[in-house]
């Protein structure tokens, strides 16, 4: 049986959504973040070295990474389900939909949190305003401007597509729904990129989804 080892607030919630919607087996292993520093505890570095999730088990397998995980249950549980993901030209924009979330955008999602919370961190009074100075010029000059370059690169795609690769859910869905989720909860307007906005209700109002929440617990970002 697979056993998605699961961190709370943690990019696991969408392999649940994914192991729900290919209706296979599987049990969930619940790990907590450290209340004060957000971190994933020790416990995970027994499943894993580097003591992170998404963890997967399947018999003698241990996987790790999102992308890797996604596509190894997609290629192994999913081929009657998703058969858009092999053999034709969805396969390949799936990929890159696959690659591009944790390649490309989350890296400025991970920034701007970073800076948000150098800019809200206990200090002394007199280092605040430097502190903070210096956040809001590294957001201005960088991560912001890429952000809203990557989220309207995103919208534009999405326009016309229901699915990231077109009318039938792909492995790319399953990758890109937490960063649009994390942005849209980290500033992102919704009148600013409808089409993101549009998209991540649609996943949401999914029974497939919502059954993935009940059994992942607590979750900020939806």
């Amino acid at each position: 049986m697979i056993t998605l080892h699961h961190l709370n607030n943690s990019r696991s919630q969408r392999i649940i959504w994914l192991l729900e919607e290919l209706g296979v087996d599987y049990q969930i292993k619940h790990y907590k973040r450290n209340e004060k520093t957000s971190l994933a505890p020790k416990e995970l570095e027994a499943i894993h070295p580097l003591g992170k999730s998404p963890v997967i088990t399947d018999g003698e397998q241990t996987i790790a990474e999102s992308g890797l995980i996604i596509d190894y249950l997609m290629q192994t549980y999913g081929a009657s389900q998703f058969p858009e993901n092999t053999g034709n030209d969805n396969k390949w924009q799936s990929q890159y939909w696959l690659h591009y979330a944790e390649g490309s955008l989350m890296p400025l999602l991970l920034i701007a949190l970073m800076f948000e919370k150098v800019r809200t961190a206990p200090m002394p009074f007199f280092i605040k305003p430097i502190a903070r100075a210096i956040a809001d010029k590294a957001m201005a000059a960088y991560a912001g401007p890429n952000m809203q370059k990557h989220l309207g690169y995103i919208n534009s795609h999405l326009a016309d597509k229901q699915w990231f690769c077109g009318e039938e859910k792909t492995a790319a869905d399953f990758q890109m729904i937490f960063p649009l989720e994390a942005a849209l909860t980290r500033g992102a307007t919704r009148d600013a990129f409808p089409h993101i906005a549009r998209y991540v209700d649609q996943v949401h109002a999914l029974a497939s989804y919502k059954t993935a929440l009940q059994k992942g617990g607590p979750y900020d970002y939806a």
